[in-house]
């Protein structure tokens, strides 16, 4: 977990970036995650293909369904993540996804997957916390971070739960619903950071609908990180195999935009 640890400058907030893996091709998705970093991306979550992406909107839903048209396998994310960690040795790489995928294989094949390929963390939608046992233990004893999510519906009495044996960074999603349709209330935003950040010492990112650097600036104030995904994977739809330097114009618009939000 060093190198999420390293990933929040202190003076400014981190920029987060989701991609879907194996969208358009497992093959493409390399230059992808080479345009996310030389765009200023922090720290890359990436995407593992899904059936039923239950948290996601339909930008993220549709880059699923292409990469599992193009035939993308558990064994080609990690085989992805262990080419972006000899690339890229010091950029903290998170896996995201959910349950089945993680898990069909054993927790523990999972958790030494993770490190094999160089992998920091692990988002995982549909473990809730009282579940935790069924992936959690296997990735801490690997020293792989287990990332959590709070919603605004995270209630003072859960959100204790929800960060018992947490790591990496809170993820705060800032609207109730799935991904890339909605923007929250700045005033919102703030007020949910504000509460978040006096229960714990972890960063603080936020996402779900940032979509212009305007909006990534005003988190960027506020927040330790500031996630986008959807937005990101609308430009691949749109370009395909040749959606590199598109998302790295983009991605650059958003990092620029939070290195002088402060």
């Amino acid at each position: 977990m060093t190198r999420l640890a390293s990933a929040f400058p202190t003076d400014r907030a981190a920029l987060v970036a989701f991609v879907t893996g194996g969208d358009p091709t497992a093959t493409d998705t390399g230059a992808v995650l080479d345009a996310l970093v030389d765009g200023g991306a922090d720290i890359i979550e990436l995407g593992m293909p899904f059936t039923d992406p239950m948290a996601d909107g339909p930008a993220i839903q549709a880059a699923n369904i292409r990469s599992l048209s193009a035939g993308t396998k558990t064994a080609d994310i990690l085989n992805i993540a262990t080419a972006f960690r000899e690339r890229h040795p010091t950029v903290p790489l998170v896996l995201m996804g959910y349950a089945n995928p993680m898990t069909i294989r054993g927790a523990d094949w999972f958790a030494d997957a993770c490190v094999n390929a160089g992998v920091d963390g692990v988002i995982c939608v549909d473990i809730p916390v009282e579940e935790d046992d069924s992936l959690g233990d296997s990735l801490r004893a690997k020293d792989v971070a287990v990332i959590r999510l709070a919603t605004p519906t995270t209630d003072a009495e859960r959100l204790p739960e929800i960060l018992n044996n947490a790591s990496g960074f809170l993820y705060y999603v800032s609207v109730a619903g799935i991904t890339g349709l909605q923007q929250a209330a700045q005033a919102s935003i703030e007020e949910a950071v504000s509460r978040l950040k006096a229960g714990t010492d972890l960063p603080v990112a936020v996402g779900f609908g940032v979509r212009t650097p305007e909006q990534a600036a005003d988190i960027a104030r506020v927040a330790d990180g500031v996630v986008v995904g959807s937005a990101i994977v609308e430009i691949i739809a749109e370009h395909g195999a040749d959606a590199a330097p598109h998302v790295k114009d983009y991605v650059k618009s958003l990092s620029d935009a939070i290195r002088s939000a402060r």
